[in-house]
C-alpha cells in the first residue's frame, strides 16, 4: 500500500501539473500544450473504460479486464517526463536512462495494483502501455521542438511544495467514477468483476 499510494491522484496529477509550469515558465508553450493534451487524453481513455463498465458492464471478461489501471498509466506517463525534463541539460545516454527508471517505476506501481488485488494483469499492461505512449508520445514530439529553458529554483520550489503530497488522503477517485456512471447510465447498482448482466438490468431503485 505504501507503494502504491505514491501514484495516487493527489501526488500524480501536482506533479503533472508542476512539469506544465516549468515548460510553461520556460516560454515552452508547444511542449506545454502537447503535454497537457497527451496527458488529458490519457486520463480521458482511464476514466472512459472504467466508466464503460462500472455503468453498462462494457469490458473484456476473458481478459479479466474491466478498464485500464490509473496508477499505472499515470505513473508512466508522469515520471519518464519527469526526468526527461530534470535532465534537460544532460547527455542523450543520461537522459534516456532517466526516461526507462521513470517507466519502470511504472511497472513497479502496477506490480503493487496486483498486489493488493485491485487489478488483473491486463488492466496493469494496458495502463502501463497507454501511460508509455503519453510519455514517449510527449518526449518524440519534444525532440523537434526548441529546448525549454528552465529555472532551477522554481523547478526546486516545486519539488519542495510537492514533499507533502505522497502523505495526503488519497483522493476518492473510485467513489467519484461510480457516481458519474450510475449518474450516465440510469442503474441504480455499479456493474462489479464477475458480473451478471441480468442483475443490473434495474433503471430505478428497487422497492
Amino acid at each position: 500500500m505504501s507503494i502504491t499510494r505514491l501514484a495516487d491522484t493527489t501526488v500524480m496529477l501536482p506533479l503533472a501539473a508542476a512539469c506544465t509550469v516549468w515548460l510553461a515558465c520556460g516560454r515552452a508553450w508547444r511542449m506545454a500544450f502537447w503535454w497537457c493534451l497527451l496527458f488529458a487524453l490519457g486520463l480521458t481513455l482511464v476514466a472512459a473504460t472504467k466508466i464503460a463498465f462500472i455503468g453498462w458492464g462494457i469490458g473484456i471478461q476473458a481478459l479479466d479486464f474491466t478498464g485500464f489501471s490509473g496508477h499505472a498509466m499515470r505513473t508512466t506517463a508522469v515520471m519518464p517526463v519527469l526526468f526527461y525534463l530534470l535532465l534537460q541539460k544532460s547527455s542523450p545516454t543520461v537522459r534516456t536512462l532517466g526516461v526507462v527508471l521513470g517507466i519502470a517505476l511504472g511497472v513497479l506501481i502496477g506490480i503493487s495494483r496486483l498486489a493488493v488485488q485491485v487489478h488483473s494483469v491486463s488492466e496493469v499492461v494496458s495502463g502501463c502501455i497507454l501511460g508509455a505512449f503519453v510519455s514517449v508520445g510527449f518526449i518524440w514530439i519534444s525532440s523537434t521542438l526548441p529546448k525549454p529553458i528552465l529555472h532551477r529554483w522554481l523547478i526546486a520550489l516545486s519539488l519542495i511544495v510537492l514533499i507533502p503530497a505522497p502523505m495526503a488522503k488519497p483522493a476518492p477517485t473510485d467513489r467519484w467514477l461510480n457516481a458519474i456512471s450510475l449518474s450516465i447510465s440510469g442503474h441504480y447498482k455499479p456493474f462489479e468483476r464477475g458480473y451478471s448482466g441480468e442483475s443490473h438490468c434495474c433503471v430505478s431503485e428497487p422497492d
